[in-house]
């Protein structure tokens, strides 16, 4: 049996295809664009592509994210922290904080010892310290994204934006660069800026974290210099991350889909 997963944010189309031991057989991550029809259609193509593996052999699709009712063929959609911390649970088993920061919005987990999650609160009231967020700092600082999460190697200043609004951050770091101070000194600022926010969040599903191992999901955890700046701010050793965190959800849904077929018998 074959199953699906796909997720649908406001950054990325992720798809999962595994099989009922829950190997992954393919995935495939993809900008969504402004089509997010056009992007499931194309993000589903590739993994059966790259798995060679016939729509037709697939017994069920489960959706997640933003555009999960999108998902025409779906035989269910669940939310995205149902299924980042179902995805979590087989990429880092043991975890019990979950951070998960996405295109626009952020989350903080606790999940019991069976990964289930116990409580959880987010952060969408804007896009402050999101994917779209570091987006538009690397815009203001004229580097690629992929590029921000080493640019603050080096750095030695204690520097902290004091706006993490979206706009004003972007206003800020302009008047920064104007200023001379250098690119390295603002990145970690970003860094710092944005791991305080997710420390905050963070609290607020579990005061006390000692003894629990933490882990990140989403496109963000690829940002080497957020992920270390969180596990500083939070004042432990690591933050783990998947090999492949932009699947996490992808991964959950397609796990959720292997779980209700088992279940139907």
């Amino acid at each position: 049996m074959i199953f699906l997963g796909i997720d649908i944010g406001s950054l990325s189309c992720d798809a999962v295809l595994i099989d009922e031991k829950k190997n992954i057989l393919s995935s495939s991550v993809i900008p969504t664009g402004v089509n997010n029809m056009e992007a499931i259609a194309r993000v589903k193509k590739n993994v059966l592509d790259a798995s060679g593996i016939m729509e037709k052999d697939i017994s069920s699709i489960i959706s997640t994210g933003y555009g999960r009712t999108r998902v025409k063929e779906r035989n269910g959609a669940v939310t995205e922290i149902t299924c980042h911390a179902k995805g979590i649970k087989h990429m880092i088993p043991g975890t019990r904080i979950l951070i998960d920061i996405g295109g626009q919005d952020s989350k903080a987990m606790r999940l019991d010892p069976d990964g289930n999650v116990v409580d959880f609160a987010m952060n969408d009231k804007c896009a402050a310290g999101t994917g779209r967020f570091l987006e538009a700092m690397a815009r203001a600082l004229e580097v690629d994204i992929n590029e921000l999460g080493q640019l603050d190697k080096g750095a030695t200043s204690d520097l902290v934006l004091s706006s993490m609004c979206t706009v004003f951050a972007e206003s800020e770091v302009v008047s920064l660069i104007a200023g001379g101070t250098g690119q390295k000194e603002i990145a970690k600022g970003l860094n710092r800026a944005i791991a305080a926010r997710t420390n905050s969040l963070v609290k607020r599903v579990a005061q006390d974290i000692s003894g629990l191992p933490v882990a990140m999901s989403g496109g963000v955890a690829r940002n080497k210099g957020v992920v270390k700046a969180i596990a500083r701010s939070m004042n432990i050793d690591k933050v783990h991350t998947p090999e492949t965190p932009d699947i996490t959800g992808a991964l959950g849904a397609a796990i959720i889909a292997l779980e209700k077929t088992l279940q139907k018998g």
